[in-house]
């Protein structure tokens, strides 16, 4: 299994105002020195301003990797600090955004992570980023990076190595349902839940749904 570094801890900063019906948004979040806990609703000392589109336990922590933050520093000229995109790890050495749904990370000696669904791109982090047509130019870049839950409770810190103990064999990525999931796609993280090889969020749970229900009718 491969296995990369975990670069830098990131937690919220300050809250800051939106126009948005939340009013706040926790997405300026910086690293921090030293340990710092992980439980099942995400860091200590962490927030989520809107548990609807962030947080829960199926996107406990977010992730990204450095590969695809200089991908960006290149694109936009200008440097990509962990943190900057609201990401609680920024990880190297591991292809975050195509990690496989499922596949587990274990982070130090004790945290295991579990890969979930991929961040989807929203206004709040379009004002942020102050540049024009952020929304599309991320979706197109498809470098979305991945949000994980929480199976094993521990500490993480910067310099930590980020080992895979396990990558199930259905082979779809988040990536994957972020670009849009082929019939087959779909019946392979089927068939995977219900082999119990893999768990499926909630957010992953919907998309099926809503992919089932465009199918044509049987004998239509």
């Amino acid at each position: 299994m491969s296995s990369g570094t975990l670069l830098a801890v990131c937690r919220v900063h300050q809250l800051l105002p939106t126009t948005d019906s939340t009013g706040v948004t926790a997405i300026d979040k910086r690293p921090v020195d030293g340990p710092v806990k992980v439980h099942a609703l995400g860091l200590n000392g962490d927030v989520q301003a809107s548990r609807k589109h962030h947080g829960g336990e199926s996107k406990a922590v977010y992730a990204y990797s450095q590969e695809d933050a200089d991908y960006w520093a290149a694109e936009l000229e200008s440097g990509i600090p962990p943190g900057l995109f609201g990401e609680n790890l920024r990880i190297a050495g591991l292809p975050v955004s195509e990690a496989v749904i499922g596949e587990r990370w274990q982070i130090g000696e004790k945290t295991v992570l579990e890969v979930t669904c991929p961040r989807t791109p929203c206004r709040n982090f379009a004002a942020r980023m102050h540049q024009p047509r952020w929304v599309i130019r991320f979706t197109e870049a498809g470098r979305t990076g991945t949000y994980l839950r929480v199976l094993r409770n521990g500490t993480v810190s910067a310099g930590d190595s980020v080992s895979v103990i396990y990558r199930p064999g259905h082979g779809v990525t988040s990536g994957d349902v972020f670009r849009g999931l082929s019939p087959d796609q779909t019946h392979l993280l089927t068939a995977a839940e219900a082999a119990g090889e893999i768990s499926l969020s909630p957010e992953i749970q919907k998309v099926l749904r809503t992919l089932k229900a465009r199918e044509p009718a049987a004998g239509s």
